[in-house]
């Protein structure tokens, strides 16, 4: 089978690549070019997208010569400004949290790079170093499963993977833990055996990207109080607890982001805890399960971090948790596992 796989630079996507080498599987590595230079100041640690692209990019072709695949780079910046960082700042702007992952997963990672490498090589299948795994849902669909290294499961970012795009995505990673990734990185010689994984989708000072002017504001507690003063509503999201620069004389969490009135309003932990919540209902995306209009009983994940929470039901966009699910943030992604927790039900934005 010929697989291309979307190689990074890193520890993980290298194993990938290898391990289907090893596999007997023709192997193309593939690489989307993001960055371009004078655009963008960015920064200095590592990152998906910033000025440290070209060590990367170098660093994946010594990988693929390393293995003995050919190896190809697409210049994608222009569809990455236009997908991914022009909805990074619409959601930032409207006061919400958004997850830029989530969006390049499926427009760019699973979309735009899979297609050129099929025109370019031919490729049937798409690969990459995600610690997920593929298994089957209900009725013949393709379900997305939790990885095996429960810590270092990415399913998460995945959710808005179409059926399509799931049945040609191969995760050689899935049944493996970070440890083992690394140890075969080493036995392979790979000079990225030891690279520090990336901490997030920008390298720099995301104000850069978003070029909005300071703009100064109230921090309110739920009654309204006037506690402290911030210059922008969207240097904040709903959950955060650091960087408020108040003192109350206790841990206090944003509940609440007022785009129009420039407001972040705070409260106690259990303040930022609800009940209910609703999804977009156009950003619905049915995975391991067929989509239903009843009630489905299931566990939710409302950030990357952490085990799913539960048991919620979730019926039309609408979830009810009553045990309470903390810091739920417009615009980020509620994701829904089964309720033994491996397998991802559907996913979808998180409504305002």
């Amino acid at each position: 089978m010929k697989i291309a796989v979307g190689l990074s630079g890193g520890v993980d996507s290298a194993v990938a690549a290898l391990l289907l080498k090893r596999g007997g599987h023709d192997v193309v590595g593939v690489t989307m070019k993001l960055w371009r230079e004078g655009r963008y100041a960015g920064g200095s640690f590592d990152a998906c997208f910033g000025p440290g692209e070209a060590d990367d990019i170098a660093e994946a072709g010594r990988i693929a010569d390393a293995i003995g695949i050919p190896y190809e780079v697409f210049d994608c910046a222009d569809e990455y400004e236009r997908e991914v960082l022009d909805y990074f700042r619409r959601e930032r702007a409207a006061g919400r949290t958004p997850n830029p992952c989530v969006v390049c997963n499926r427009m760019m990672k699973f979309g735009l790079l899979p297609r050129l490498a099929a025109e370019r090589t031919g490729c049937d299948r798409f690969a990459t170093g995600h610690y997920a795994r593929i298994g089957a849902g209900e009725g013949g669909r393709v379900a997305l499963m939790r990885a095996a290294h429960l810590a270092k499961d990415q399913s998460y970012f995945l959710w808005g993977l179409s059926q399509e795009q799931l049945a040609r995505a191969t995760f050689p990673l899935g049944a493996l833990t970070k440890r083992e990734v690394r140890e075969i990185a080493r036995e392979a010689a790979f000079a990225v055996a030891d690279k520090a994984d990336s901490q997030d989708f920008y390298s720099g000072d995301e104000n850069e990207l978003l070029a909005m002017a300071p703009r100064e504001g109230e921090i309110v507690d739920m009654a309204g109080r006037r506690l402290g003063r911030h210059d922008g509503y969207w240097h904040f999201t709903v959950g955060q607890r650091k960087g408020l620069g108040i003192a109350v004389g206790e841990p206090m969490y944003v509940c609440e982001v007022d785009a129009c009135r420039n407001r972040v309003v705070v409260g106690r932990r259990e303040e930022a805890v609800r009940h209910s919540f609703s999804v977009v209902p156009e950003s619905v995306n049915w995975v391991a399960a067929a989509p239903t209009d009843g009630p489905l009983r299931c566990r939710v994940k409302v950030r990357s971090a952490g085990e799913p929470t539960g048991p919620v039901i979730y019926e039309r966009g609408r979830v009810e948790a009553p045990g309470g699910v903390f810091g739920v943030a417009p615009g980020q992604s509620a994701v829904f596992y089964s309720e033994a927790g491996d397998e991802l039900l559907l996913g979808g934005m998180i409504a305002s």
